[in-house]
This record gives structure tokens, C-alpha cells and sequence, in this order.
């Protein structure tokens, strides 16, 4: 587990004032000095250097499989096979066939995906403006998610940059959250277009993949992201051009969203930029008062506490495992898209 998902188990009771008292019972890695450390600084009772002891201990409820992209389905099914509660990080798996079998095995218990940036205030926002009618008919859904750390020379290879251990390069690490996004603000996506590229020298993965897209809502779209985008440090953006208007948002600057009314007259019509910290924004009643503004680290806080609210509920928290099966259903169309050189189908929407 790392350290925006022990914030968040903290930071969580305190600003949604949950129904419940979380206790942090077992950390687990493969470093036995380093977990000591981060038990001490953030409270869990104890430490662990093999995931099996943690999903067979009785006295866990809740497995939050923070690891490796391999490791995601052995440790998930391990989990659903003794009653766990499952949190996973994305992608959900390497594999259209793993995500399916650990869709099945989690179906009976509650679980989620650490899709976190569905909760960014910004984003929540959009998806109010959509369903309100404020956009009208989509067009254009546009998606891109840069980073720079590729072309840096100093930085050493990773498990992120290894087929066998992270399944695909920024396809699953940073382009999921994007057509997460996409699925969650402009609906399935029905076939796409593919280009993959690797710029390092005997790598495995992609280090570039841009991709178009059409939308079972007759919009189209394109979607992007590389390691390479040099002068962008975390640029995961989106903007949706419709009838009625268009949003725009950039999480580098996350707590804003451009708004754009095309209903006003056209003397009036211009770009809003809209601080979305309230009032009436999402989140506005659970973290700071309105004007001020909230960080990355809030995205997590809320992806939990909504997850709780939830349990405590017994209604369906979204997303969970079968949304990040749709994920990984786009993911395995653009592969094979880039292999084929053509349109390729992005899979049947689990029901």
C-alpha cells in the first residue's frame, strides 16, 4: 500500500465523518525496514513481507492490493476466495481474461478500482454539467495524459517499463485513467484506432500510444499518452466540444474547470474559468470552505470515503471491478488495433 492510500484511511473519517472506525492492521511489502517505518509513521498495527499471510489473516476485512500489475489477479482471487473486501489499484489486470475471472470471483463482495480521479471536484462537476444537458449533443471528446520521465537519462528502469511484470507501458499506466474518464463522462466506446511507440532502446513496452475512438453515442474522439511529452510533468486532461457548450480540464491545474456556453447570446459567449471549490460544487461540504482549494491527495480521500459511505449503504460504489473490465476491454482493442494497423471492436459492456 502506499502513501496516498494510508493518507486517505486517516483523512477519510476525519472530513465525511464516516459510520465507521478504521483500524490499519497489516502493511505489506517486500523491504521488512522500510515497512517498519511507514507502520510507525502510519499507525498499522503490523507488518508483513508475503501478501498470503495478509488475505488468510481472519482478522482482515478489507485487502488493498496496492503491487505490481502481475500480481493484481493472483492476490485479488486469493482475496475473493477467503471473503475479503477488495480495493485494487488500475489497471485492474494485465489481461482481458485476468480482469474477467477477477470480476467473477469479486461479484459477491463489495470492491473498487483506485480510479481516483473521478473524484477530482473539477471532474465530478463535468459530469453534473453532461447531465444536466448543459453540453448537449457530444461531438468531440478529446483525452491526453503526458508525463516527461521517459527522456530522463537518470532515472532507472522500473517495474513500469517491464512487459512481464507491468503488462503494458503508459497504455495501462496513464492512458487507463484517461479512458476511464472517457467511459465515465462520454459513455462506452465502441471500436478504435491505434499507434504504439517505444523511444527507449531495448524496452518492452510502449512508451506512446495515441489512439482514435468512436463512441457508441455517435461522438468521436481521440486519446493519448507518453512519457516523452517533455516540459509536462502530470498533465492528465480532457475536453468535450458539444451542442449546447464544452468543458475543459487540466489536473495540473485541478482545481478549475473551463466552461464554455454556446446557449447565450453570441456577443456574450466566452470561456468561463470556473474555481470549482464551491458553492455548490462537489466535495464542497467535506473538505474546506468555498474559494479554498484542494490537492491531489483529496482525489484519494474522497475515492474512499465514497467507497465507505457506500459499504455502509449496501449500495453498488462505482468504479468497481466490472467498470475497470470495460477499461481493460478498451485496453486490449488498442493493442491489437496497433498490431493489426485497423479498427479494431472494443469488446461487449458487462451488464
Amino acid at each position: 500500500m502506499g502513501r496516498a492510500h494510508s493518507n486517505a484511511y486517516h483523512q477519510a473519517a476525519r472530513f465525511f465523518d464516516l459510520p465507521y472506525e478504521l483500524h490499519l492492521h497489516t502493511v505489506c511489502g517486500r523491504n521488512a525496514a522500510a515497512l517498519s517505518q511507514m507502520a510507525a509513521r502510519w499507525g498499522w498495527s503490523h507488518t508483513a513481507t508475503d501478501w498470503r499471510a495478509v488475505v488468510e489473516d481472519p482478522e482482515i476485512d478489507l485487502v488493498d492490493i496496492s503491487v505490481p500489475n502481475s500480481l493484481h489477479a493472483p492476490i485479488a482471487l486469493a482475496a475473493a476466495s477467503m471473503g475479503k473486501i477488495i480495493l485494487c489499484e488500475k489497471p485492474l489486470a494485465v489481461s482481458v481474461e485476468e480482469s474477467a475471472r477477477m470480476c467473477a470471483a469479486a461479484r459477491q463482495r463489495p470492491n473498487m478500482v483506485w480510479f481516483n480521479y473521478r473524484r477530482v471536484p473539477a471532474v465530478g462537476f463535468s459530469r453534473r454539467l453532461i447531465d444536466e444537458d448543459r453540453i448537449g449533443r457530444v461531438f468531440h471528446y478529446r483525452g491526453i495524459y503526458l508525463q516527461e520521465w521517459g527522456n530522463d537519462s537518470t532515472r532507472l528502469p522500473n517495474w513500469k517499463t517491464s512487459q512481464e511484470v507491468a503488462g503494458s507501458g503508459v497504455l495501462g499506466d496513464l492512458l487507463s485513467h484517461s479512458i476511464d474518464l472517457a467511459l465515465y463522462l462520454n459513455g462506452p466506446i465502441r471500436e478504435v484506432s491505434a499507434l504504439q511507440h517505444t523511444f527507449a532502446e531495448n524496452r518492452d513496452v510502449d512508451d506512446a500510444t495515441l489512439v482514435l475512438v468512436r463512441f457508441a453515442n455517435g461522438s468521436i474522439g481521440s486519446l493519448e499518452a507518453t512519457r516523452y511529452a517533455t516540459g509536462a510533468k502530470n498533465r492528465n486532461s480532457f475536453e468535450i466540444h458539444g451542442s449546447k457548450g464544452a468543458v475543459r480540464f487540466n489536473l495540473e491545474d485541478l482545481n478549475r474547470l473551463e466552461f464554455f456556453d454556446a446557449t447565450e447570446p453570441r456577443n456574450l459567449q466566452a470561456s468561463r474559468n470556473l474555481l470549482v471549490t464551491g458553492p455548490d460544487h462537489p466535495y464542497t461540504a467535506n473538505f474546506w470552505k468555498p474559494g479554498h482549494i484542494i490537492g491531489y491527495e483529496h482525489t484519494f480521500i474522497a475515492a474512499l470515503a465514497d467507497f465507505l459511505i457506500a459499504l455502509h449503504s449496501g449500495e453498488q460504489f462505482r468504479p468497481n471491478f466490472d467498470d475497470a473490465h470495460q477499461v481493460q476491454l478498451v485496453i486490449d482493442a488498442i493493442e491489437l488495433a496497433a498490431r493489426s494497423r485497423s479498427w479494431e471492436r472494443a469488446g461487449p459492456a458487462v451488464s
